[in-house]
C-alpha cells in the first residue's frame, strides 16, 4: 500500500493550498450535492453525505453554503443538475489513472481530461480500461510517532478496521465502504490527529516508477487535478519515499 499513502499524505498536505484559492470549498459543495442526490438528504441514513458533512464542517464551509448545496442535490432547489462520471487511462510509464469529476457538461469535462492525458504523455481509456485494478475503500493514515505498533494493532482490531499495515512514518487503516463513516466518527471522537482520512479507490497492483520518470506521472497527476470539473485522482505507481517528496517538491 505504500504508493498510495505517500502520493495520499502529499496531496493532503498540498490541499491548503487549494483551500487559499477556494477550490478546496467548491470540492466539498459539490460532493455535498451529489451525495444528497444519490442518497437523499437524510445523513442518519446516507453515510456519504454524512461523511461529507463532516468535511465541510471541518473546513469551515458556513452553515447555509452546507444547507444550500444539499437541498441543491435533494431538488429542493434549482439549478443545473452535476453528476458523477469516472474517467479510466494511463500516464506515462503504464501507471493506470482514475479520474473522479462531477459535471454539468460531460463533452466538456471528457475534452478537458483527454488533453491533459494527452498533453503529458499518456492516453484516455475506455472505460474499464484499468478500473479492475482499484477497489474503493476507506482509507486512514496516522503519523506513526502518535503510538506505538502495538497500539496501533490493537485499535485497528477494536475499531473493526479490514486491513492495517506500517509504513515508514505512517500508520495505515482501510475499512470497507459501509464501515469507513463509523469509523471514522469512533478515531475522531479519541481526538487522533488524522492525516489522511477519505474514501479512496486503493489500487491491487503497482506499477514500479524510478525517478526519471516520476516527474512526467506527477505532472500528469497535477494537471489533471487542477481541472475545475476532477474532484479525485488516483494511480497505481509505487516508487521510493524519498524520491517521490523531491520530485513532488519540483512538479
Amino acid at each position: 500500500m505504500s504508493g498510495h499513502s505517500k502520493w495520499s499524505t502529499i496531496k493532503h498536505k498540498k490541499a491548503a493550498v487549494d483551500a487559499k484559492r477556494g477550490r478546496l470549498f467548491t470540492r466539498l459543495i459539490r460532493e455535498l450535492t451529489v451525495a444528497a442526490r444519490l442518497g437523499g438528504g437524510d445523513s442518519s441514513a446516507n453515510p456519504r453525505l454524512r461523511t461529507a458533512l463532516a468535511d465541510a464542517k471541518a473546513n469551515n464551509v458556513p452553515a447555509d453554503t452546507i444547507e444550500r448545496a444539499v437541498k441543491k442535490g435533494t431538488g429542493e432547489l434549482g439549478g443545473e443538475v452535476v453528476e458523477e462520471v469516472m474517467y479510466e487511462g494511463y500516464a506515462p510509464g503504464g501507471v493506470a489513472v482514475l479520474v473522479e469529476a462531477f459535471t454539468d457538461n460531460r463533452n466538456r469535462t471528457a475534452s478537458e481530461v483527454r488533453h491533459v492525458f494527452s498533453k503529458h504523455g499518456g492516453n484516455l481509456g475506455e472505460n474499464g480500461c484499468v478500473n479492475w485494478m482499484f477497489i474503493k475503500r476507506g482509507y486512514f493514515a496516522l503519523d506513526s510517532s502518535s503510538m506505538s505498533e502495538d497500539e496501533f494493532m490493537e485499535l485497528a482490531v477494536e475499531v473493526g478496521a479490514e486491513d492495517f499495515a506500517v509504513d515508514g512514518p505512517h500508520y495505515e487503516m482501510f475499512t470497507t465502504m459501509e464501515a469507513y463513516a463509523r469509523v471514522r466518527e469512533t478515531l475522531e471522537e479519541r481526538d487522533l490527529t488524522l492525516e489522511v482520512k477519505e474514501m479512496s479507490m486503493v489500487p491491487q497492483t503497482y506499477v514500479a516508477v524510478e525517478e526519471a520518470g516520476l516527474a512526467k506521472v506527477l505532472s500528469l497527476l497535477e494537471a489533471m487535478d487542477q481541472l475545475d470539473d476532477v474532484q479525485s485522482v488516483w494511480a497505481n505507481f509505487d516508487t521510493d519515499e524519498g524520491v517521490l517528496a523531491r520530485v513532488s517538491e519540483a512538479v
